[in-house]
């Protein structure tokens, strides 16, 4: 045994995470030595990388209103913006896209004759890819239709996720759009549609809902809405039921998610999200059996 000899220096305390690095500073917390590279403020002094993280994880997490977790950046809003700027790139790249993901109830030919193509023959994705899809490059409506799309999307989208929270928002989103491909298949099974423009009317209803929930002024929203509205139904090749049904559909749906009680409010919100969902499929396979009917006559 080796004894130590007086007035010896004493070996310098380095960092538990980065051992070559003197340091003296202790995290208040678990007390291990830290240098600066691992310090991080806290009320009182500093604390280590692993204490910090393991605080996090015993600290609730903060709700909006509306009981979703507060997200400051809206990465639905952008990940929907930028499906639908892909989805654009491949129209222009290829005709068949179009043709292939439009929303289409049936498929009749110029002689009045029903042919085989269309939801009514199995093509159920079309009823949610139609809203990713918007009017091509030559058209009526060309680049318009997605530029005033995304734009709104962006305005509103992006404070409605901040407000609800992410999977509420993306429900709002997905179930709006369905809800304008559901009534367009009901009232007018042969008309082809495509664009997020039932969305962003679910967005329309959604936004004029919160403002009245929250005691918000709602004339901008109302101004808007009866604006689109009046072109919705004066301006020629504009699906009116996709509109209402996407109005419909996300006014209703957003409603259940502000006035919902408090007491068991996510498991309600969950079963307002389901129950809009077998709804719509509902209302789908009966269009679907009616049209099957009506075919083989």
């Amino acid at each position: 045994m080796n004894a130590q000899t007086p007035g010896a220096p004493t070996e310098a305390p380095t960092c538990y995470r980065h051992p070559g690095r003197e340091t003296y500073v202790r995290c208040t917390r678990c007390d291990r030595y830290i240098c600066p590279e691992c310090m991080r403020d806290a009320a009182v002094g500093h604390q280590c990388v692993e204490c910090v993280r393991e605080g996090n994880r015993s600290v609730r997490q903060a709700r909006t209103v509306f009981g979703g977790q507060v997200a400051a950046t809206p990465v639905v809003t952008y990940t929907l913006i930028t499906l639908n700027v892909l989805a654009y790139v491949a129209e222009v790249l290829s005709e068949r896209v179009v043709d292939r993901f439009a929303m289409l109830g049936v498929w009749v030919d110029q002689f009045g004759m029903v042919r085989p193509g269309g939801v009514a023959d199995g093509e159920f994705h079309r009823l949610i890819t139609a809203a990713f899809l918007h009017s091509p490059p030559g058209s009526s409506f060309s680049i318009t239709h997605i530029l005033f799309n995304m734009w709104a999307l962006w305005v509103l989208g992006s404070q409605l996720e901040q407000v609800l929270g992410r999977w509420r928002f993306t429900a709002l989103y997905l179930l709006s759009a369905l809800g304008g491909s559901v009534l367009l298949y009901l009232v007018n099974p042969t008309g082809a549609a495509v664009g997020a423009s039932g969305a962003i009317f679910g967005l329309f209803g959604a936004f004029f809902v919160v403002a009245k929930r929250m005691n918000a002024p709602t004339g901008g929203i109302v101004t808007l809405l009866v604006l689109n509205l009046v072109i919705t139904f004066t301006v020629s090749g504009i699906s009116w039921e996709g509109h209402i049904g996407g109005l419909i559909v996300g006014g209703l749906l957003t409603a259940a998610f502000a006035f919902a009680p408090r007491a068991n409010r996510t498991a309600l919100h969950v079963a307002a999200v389901a129950g809009v969902f077998l709804l719509l499929m509902v209302l789908v396979v009966v269009q679907t059996v009616r049209l099957s009917d009506v075919t083989m006559l």
